[in-house]
């Protein structure tokens, strides 16, 4: 009996350990999804599940994964081939991806191939051979959206209502802009810390209006946590704060998301986090409404604005310091944030004439 009892007491002393591992291997797996922003984790399932979906038209088993097969759905993606290799543009099919699209596309399926333990190496001749070839093919410049600079921001404010929707995007396009922010970390705003599972980072307002100081965000972001200042404006008019600070108390938000839904009943404030999908929206809304680059076609205009046009305005007209910029903006080397600066630096330093032309 004594050792039925030893034998049953092990078993527990077993399983105990046996749960508590499992239990931290779904915590893991959770940490690993969360390495990534929301958009990100959502486009490289679509990227894997584009993938699988052609593995299985093909009749093949995505593990374990096979460079050169790997390499045959690059080409295939690139040429807009369906599973017997006949061009389908036009004919029901999927267009051909960008060689900007594939590369994202490439990155999605090695991320998933790294979770399911069987990493993919891009280095192989079957994989950085194709993909080389596709760039010199089929390669494009970075298509860029265009810049909002501060003047042709006040002219999409002035489209704007002053009822409690048109007072709420304006202190989205003024943060957005002053804080040079992504659309996820607009959105992802909380009025404090630890208020919400799905925040990605809150603000403080530091001192009153009437003794400067300005806003304080600590984000959670691509290269990890950091704080972004923004001062208060010359105006109230034009001060992101200022229209920050009339939003909250307007909207009489104390805690959680900062920037929510409107009711379509009552126009009352509901509980619900803004879509990121509603920056871009909105941006492209007032920057046509405001008459910005009416030399090009309407569909044109459109297409040149998104949420990012905000980031690179502000990289392109603070004329300061590189580094700050880098730093306001989240950027891990200079080299992207530069690509945020259109036209700032150009033919500021002239290399024909120091050569003595």
């Amino acid at each position: 009996m004594a050792e039925a009892d030893k034998g049953e007491t092990g078993g527990r002393a077993l399983a105990e350990p046996a749960a508590h591992l499992a239990a931290l291997s779904e915590k893991a797996r959770d940490y690993a999804r969360n390495a990534r922003s929301e958009n990100t984790q959502r486009a490289y399932d679509a990227d894997w599940r584009q993938f699988a979906s052609w593995l299985r038209r093909q009749g093949l088993e995505p593990l374990p994964p096979d460079p050169q097969t790997v390499g045959l759905y690059l080409a295939a993606c690139v040429e807009g081939a369906d599973s017997a290799g006949a061009r389908t543009i036009g004919a029901g099919g999927r267009p051909p991806l960008s060689v900007s699209s594939l590369e994202r596309r490439l990155s999605g399926i090695c991320w998933r191939y790294r979770q399911l333990g069987f990493p993919l190496d891009t280095g192989d001749p079957h994989i950085a051979t194709v993909l080389a070839g596709i760039r010199r093919a089929h390669g494009r410049p970075p298509a860029q959206k265009a810049a909002i600079y501060a003047d042709e921001l006040l002219a999409m404010l002035a489209v704007l209502d002053n009822d409690l929707r048109g007072l709420r995007d304006k202190a989205i396009l003024a943060i957005g802009f002053a804080g040079g922010l992504r659309r996820s970390e607009i959105v992802g705003l909380d009025c404090g810390p630890d208020q919400t599972a799905d925040g990605a980072g809150w603000i403080e307002i530091v001192g009153a209006q009437e003794n400067g100081g300005g806003l304080l965000l600590t984000l959670n972001g691509k290269t990890g946590w950091r704080e972004v200042e923004i001062g208060r404006g010359s105006s109230p008019l034009t001060c992101p704060v200022a229209m920050l600070e009339t939003w909250l108390e307007l909207g009489r938000i104390a805690r959680g998301p900062v920037f929510r839904a409107i009711a379509r009943k009552n126009g009352g404030v509901s509980a619900g986090r803004l879509s990121d999908k509603h920056v871009a929206r909105l941006v492209q809304k007032t920057a046509l409404a405001a008459g910005l680059r009416g030399d090009l076609p309407e569909g044109e205009r459109k297409r040149a604005f998104s949420g990012h046009s905000l980031r690179a305005g502000l990289a392109s007209s603070a004329q300061i310091e590189e580094g700050h910029v880098q730093r306001h903006l989240g950027h891990a080397a200079p080299e992207m944030t530069r690509r945020y600066q259109r036209k700032r630096d150009r033919f500021r330093v002239n290399l024909t004439k120091a050569a003595g032309l």
